[in-house]
């Protein structure tokens, strides 16, 4: 690296009677090309979807993996940290609806979609923007009304409320970095294809599930670990099992294009 060369993560300019070897910066002591090779590799990693990219296989596809870790992290601050399932329920309650979120962003944000076996008020509709507000708005309103029905539910199943601590602030965030990926990686494929607006509305439903059958059993009346890795392991399921469904969705998309 020339003399006078700013530095890729500092920025300092390097003088020439620096004391320090050629390939170190003297501000922060980064190995220049090292650290060019480390920005190299990170871009190739977090780069968005080119025209034509596929979705990756789903064992491939490294934001399933992250998923998988996010659900067993808070499984493990939940048995660590004493929780009782209502509380693990509030964490993947702010999960499904940052999910939630997302879904009604990439509703709005579609460019071309299917609107085929997809039908309101029972009449087939046009792939229009109309179309597409009423689809993301309708989308909001619905999910949100599980949504503050599952809400109340917590609240209300122990008098002393929900456990509002650290554990629940980290793994949320955990989950909100996670599916902002997901949100924007889906987001450039869709707008690659032609995504069927009706399975895409649906789809995160398969997220309410877990949270819908653990009420209906009486689950959240099981105080021991046993509720935890009931509750644990139906979410990480649906959480597969949507993953699945939106990656099939794409590759039929990718190859009818």
């Amino acid at each position: 690296m020339s003399a006078l060369t700013a530095c890729p993560k500092c920025g300092h300019v390097r003088e020439a009677e620096a004391r320090v070897p050629s390939w170190q910066c003297p501000a922060c002591g980064i190995a220049y090309h090292k650290y060019q090779a480390y920005l190299k590799r990170a871009k190739k990693a977090f780069t968005w979807p080119n025209a034509g990219d596929k979705a990756p296989p789903v064992q491939a596809d490294g934001s399933i993996w992250l998923l998988g870790v996010s659900n067993i992290v808070a499984l493990a601050v939940a048995i660590l940290s004493g929780w009782r399932l209502i509380d693990l329920m509030l964490v993947y309650w702010v999960q499904s609806v940052i999910i939630g979120v997302s879904y009604f962003f990439r509703i709005l944000n579609l460019d071309k979609f299917s609107t085929e076996n997809f039908r309101i008020n029972n009449r087939a509709v046009d792939p229009t923007a109309a179309t597409k507000r009423f689809t993301a708005f309708f989308f909001a309103l619905h999910y949100g009304f599980f949504h503050i029905g599952y809400l109340v539910f917590v609240i209300a199943e122990v008098k002393e409320g929900p456990v509002l601590d650290m554990g629940l602030l980290i793994c949320s965030a955990i989950f909100a970095i996670n599916h902002y990926y997901s949100y924007r990686y889906n987001r450039e494929l869709d707008a690659q294809g032609t995504p069927n607006i009706g399975t895409l509305m649906f789809t995160p439903y398969i997220r309410i599930v877990p949270m819908h059958l653990t009420i209906v059993f009486g689950v959240t009346q099981i105080l021991s670990a046993l509720g935890l890795l009931f509750f644990g392991a139906l979410k990480t399921f649906a959480d597969i099992v949507m993953h699945y469904v939106e990656h099939s969705r794409l590759k039929r998309a990718a190859d009818a294009s």
